[in-house]
Parts: structure tokens; C-alpha cells; sequence
């Protein structure tokens, strides 16, 4: 389906009436003729693309008009139809109104400014309406988006709880005889080893809740009729920070600097998923590393021109081989296979901030540790400039 297409097909077994038409208004429209409906059928098999609108007469030998338009509905449905017929085939024309079949009905003989008029509106509804189906199908690509990294994030924490309780249940043994009533034996696990499971298994859940709770306000947010939304790069980072489920003592690897704040247009659920993944990756990282650190660091600039704004996620890993580097927000490449990584979280991450009117930039030494940068550079607000 194209948005561009502008070609106007006339059906008619008449040659004096398509040599006219041809002449009349190819000043104005590309036009292309068939001499019957098989002829129109044929055209539109091999280059229907290239077409905006069908105009065929009803009365025509072996096939007539009604048929043709029949088959272009099911078969080029997008193709905008109008129908020329007699003052006397007035009852077709109504059938064919009724039926959905066509946009306009045209009197024979065809007259120069109202044929005109009409392939006009037929060409302008065409693009109006080819215009919808992309953004309708945008709208498609972007919801099928959002539910695929949604389900890549919640993959690992759900693995995590699945992990935890099946470890308790491995360990669960039946009551021994003797055993007061309520007893529950776990064999090789202690008190504290079972509540750790239990706490690590809670942790994820709600993890996995407060990210489910983000996007059912997001689609709240976006619902007709709300009002414009904005999210604050303060506010993720508070999100971040109270509600990723750190292990242990992750948490006190992460220290957060707020600099200058702003605020951004749009969707919390997506920059906060970004956000997750980001510190996913360092934190899995930085498990391997003596005196591991994650700095994370919230910015903006105004300057003389667009204003722009950064959060910062700096680590001290192990860095990442210049030849992942050079392909991390590209391709699905991931330094995590064997642990279950697939690569495609940045490259989820790369398309959010492209939506957003940002971009993600990564630099990393081997040995050192990596930065990776979110810079929006559209609808950024110094929260000093929001009223």
C-alpha cells in the first residue's frame, strides 16, 4: 500500500469514450485505460499500486461495471471506485451506493467540470485515507514494539521468581512421623536460605507489577481526551531507584547525581524500561568487580540553541571488546549468551530514544568501564523553564 499513488484507471469498451477521457483530464491526472473488465483486472494484477482510483461504466459486454467494482473491493480494497452510468440504470446506481460499492455515482454523458471535480475529492479521499493506514499501521509497529521489550524486561526477573520458588519446592520433603501438625521440612535449607528465596522471588514480583502498573497508566495517559503528558528525568530516577529489585548489596553500588533536572514530552513507561535495562546491564556486569560502581547522573543543558538534556549511567566493569562496541545498538549482540542474554535490549533502547527525539551513545575501555549516555535533544524543559 502506497501513500503516493495517483494514477486514475477508466474502464470503458467504448474507444471514442476512453480516447476522450484520456485527452480531457491527463492535462491535470495521470490516466491509464482498459476496454474491459478483464483489460482492468489485468492492469491492476500487474502495477495496482500505482493507483488511487477506478472509474469504470456499468454497461459493458460480457462483464459489466457492478462486477468489476466487486472484485476491486475485495481484491484492491483501497482503491477509491465511482461508477458511470445512464439516467436510465438510475437502480444500479442506487444499488451500488448502497452496497459501499463506489464514492460517486457520474451521469452519462460525462461532463468536463464535474468528472473533474470528482476524480479531485476521489484522489484527496485516497490520500486521506492512505494516510490514516499508515499511521494506523505506525500505531501497530509501535504497540507491537513496546510489547516485545516489556516482555524481553520481564523475562529475566519472572525467570528469577520461577527460579526461586521451584528451588524451594525441589527441597520441600513430606512431614516425617512424630511431627507436630504444621510442620514443613525443607531439606538442605535453612530459615534463613528459604526467606532469602522467598524475599528474592517477592522482589522480582513486584518489580514486574510496577512496570505492568506504568504502561496501564501510560495507555490511561494516552487515552482521547486526556491531557499532554510530560515525565521528569528526576522522576525516572526516583522510580529507578526505589523500585529495580537490587540483589543484596547492589544497591549500594549505585549512587545518583542530580544536576540540572528537565522534563520530557510523552511516554513515562518506555524511558523508564530504557532506564531498567541500562542499570540491568551494569549491575550484571559489575558482579564480577572488585569495588563495583554505578554512577548515574541526570543533566541538561540550555545554551544558545535547542535545549538538550542527559541521564549518564557510568560504570566501573569490565568494559565492552571494540568489536561488540561497534555493533551494540545495531545488531542483537549480546557478551550474556550462555546466562540467556539475546542482544536485543539496546537496540529496543536505541529505538525508544530515536522516538523520543534522542539518541544513545556508548563508549567503553577495556578494563575500565563504560558510559552510556541518553541525550534527548527534542522538547527538552530546564525544569527551571517549566512554569
Amino acid at each position: 500500500m502506497r501513500t503516493d499513488a495517483q494514477a486514475i484507471l477508466f474502464v470503458d469498451d467504448e474507444a471514442v469514450s476512453r480516447q476522450w477521457f484520456s485527452r480531457c483530464f491527463g492535462d491535470e491526472f495521470e490516466i491509464a485505460t482498459a476496454a474491459s473488465v478483464e483489460d482492468a483486472l489485468t492492469i491492476l494484477a500487474d502495477r495496482g499500486e500505482s493507483f488511487a482510483a477506478l472509474i469504470t461504466d456499468y454497461r459493458m459486454p460480457e462483464q459489466d461495471g457492478m462486477k468489476l467494482l466487486k472484485v476491486v473491493r475485495r481484491e484492491h480494497r483501497y482503491l477509491v471506485r465511482l461508477l458511470v452510468t445512464a439516467y436510465a440504470e438510475k437502480d444500479v446506481a442506487i444499488a451500488a451506493v448502497n452496497q459501499g460499492q463506489v464514492l460517486r455515482i457520474l451521469e452519462k454523458p460525462l461532463e468536463d467540470e464535474p468528472t473533474r471535480e470528482a476524480l479531485r475529492e476521489a484522489l484527496s479521499l485516497y490520500r486521506h485515507q492512505a494516510m490514516e493506514r499508515a499511521l494506523n499501521e505506525g500505531r501497530a509497529a509501535a504497540l507491537r514494539e513496546s510489547l516485545g521489550f516489556l516482555a524481553h524486561e520481564l523475562n529475566t526477573p519472572l525467570a528469577t521468581v520461577r527460579g526461586s520458588v521451584a528451588a524451594v519446592l525441589e527441597r520441600h520433603r513430606p512431614p516425617e512421623p512424630g511431627d507436630p501438625p504444621g510442620t514443613v521440612r525443607f531439606e538442605g535449607l535453612g530459615p534463613k536460605e528459604l526467606l532469602a528465596a522467598l524475599e528474592r522471588a517477592e522482589r522480582r514480583a513486584l518489580y514486574c507489577q510496577s512496570l505492568v502498573a506504568t504502561f496501564v497508566q501510560s495507555a490511561r495517559d494516552a487515552y482521547p481526551g486526556a491531557a499532554p503528558q510530560t515525565v521528569s528525568a528526576s522522576g525516572l530516577l526516583g522510580a529507578l531507584l526505589d523500585e529495580y529489585p537490587f540483589e543484596d548489596r547492589e544497591r549500594r553500588w549505585v549512587e545518583a547525581e542530580l544536576r540540572h533536572d528537565f522534563r520530557l514530552p510523552g511516554r513515562r513507561d518506555l524511558l523508564y524500561l530504557v532506564m531498567c535495562t541500562l542499570t540491568k546491564n551494569a549491575i550484571l556486569a559489575l558482579r564480577e568487580t572488585p569495588s563495583p560502581r554505578l554512577h548515574v547522573a541526570v543533566d541538561s543543558v540550555a545554551g544558545p540553541g535547542q535545549p538538550r538534556g542527559f541521564i549518564r549511567f557510568i560504570d566501573n566493569g569490565p568494559g565492552i571488546a571494540p568489536d561488540v562496541l561497534a555493533r551494540l545498538t545495531r545488531e542483537p549482540v549480546t557478551t550474556r549468551a550462555a546466562s540467556g542474554g539475546n542482544g536485543m535490549g539496546l537496540m529496543f533502547c536505541q529505538r525508544v530514544m530515536q522516538a523520543a527525539g534522542g539518541q544513545i551513545r556508548v563508549k567503553s575501555i577495556l578494563g575500565e568501564g563504560t558510559t552510556v549516555e541518553l541525550m534527548f535533544e527534542r522538547g527538552v524543559q530546564p525544569v527551571d523553564a517549566v512554569a
